[in-house]
């Protein structure tokens, strides 16, 4: 393991539940960014919002609701909503609220763009 990996985890054991999750769901979110030249479907993919979602489960559904847009588009918007639930404290229902408004206006962006 290098001294990056071993760092990392040493962060990850020192999180609470909740934040390790907003870690997991914000490494995740960087990687997919990163898959390009995929074809991606035209029309979001309809998936229910949880009763009980958290804002990192909220990020990876939206994800996969709207796989064809731009990750490196969406950062800053959902980091910005990441740290205001995680180090705020501002409440996940609202944050997942803002979160969906972002993620489908990039996605009517796009549409207007072709």
């Amino acid at each position: 393991m290098t001294s990056d990996e071993d760092k990392l985890f040493e962060v990850f054991g020192q999180l609470a539940p909740g934040e390790q999750d907003t870690l997991i769901a914000f490494a995740e979110f960087l990687v997919a960014r990163r898959v390009e030249g995929a074809e991606r479907p035209p029309e979001p993919v309809a998936l229910p919002r949880p009763a009980d979602e958290t804002v990192a489960m909220a990020i990876r559904r939206l994800v996969r609701t709207y796989p064809m847009l731009d990750r490196r588009r969406l950062l800053g918007e959902t980091s910005k909503y990441m740290a205001q639930h995680a180090l705020e404290g501002r409440e996940a229902a609202a944050v997942i609220d803002e979160l969906e408004a972002v993620f489908a206006r990039h996605y009517l962006q796009m549409q207007s763009a072709k």
